[in-house]
């Protein structure tokens, strides 16, 4: 997963102090993952745990995405040296904060939904937790 077009190649790293307030609720499904610590989502990971969702209902239901990776990351090549400037773009990734909804099921039975979304959750490098609505 990657973005069809970006004003700018390259970007500065940033940081993730606070939490979310944005998309830290559920909009579309009845069950989420929710982030509780911050952290970079690659587009493998993400591309992972919907796999995992997927195959876990058989394609019932409804799976909603709500992360997607905007922000490139360079990395040098290893026989370079100090001094020749910021590397290529390898990958793009999701900035995750606290709170974040990254994964939203609906139209499934609980313990069918829960169970995806406990499989999505290892294949995601930060802690997470499933909320439902209420």
């Amino acid at each position: 997963m990657q973005p069809k077009f970006r004003k700018h190649k390259k970007e500065f790293r940033g940081n993730m102090r606070g939490i979310s307030w944005r998309g830290s609720e559920l909009t579309f499904g009845d069950f989420g993952l929710q982030a509780l610590e911050p952290g970079w989502i690659t587009g493998k990971q993400i591309e992972a745990a919907r796999v995992a969702v997927v195959r876990t209902t058989k394609r019932k239901g409804r799976v909603w995405g709500k992360i997607f990776p905007h922000k490139p990351v360079t990395k040098k090549s290893d026989e370079m040296t100090r001094g020749v400037g910021k590397g290529e773009v390898s990958h793009y990734v999701a900035v995750v904060r606290p709170g974040r909804v990254m994964i939203e099921v609906g139209g499934l039975p609980e313990e069918l939904a829960l169970e995806s979304l406990r499989l999505a959750a290892a294949k995601l490098p930060i802690k997470t937790r499933v909320v439902t609505k209420k």
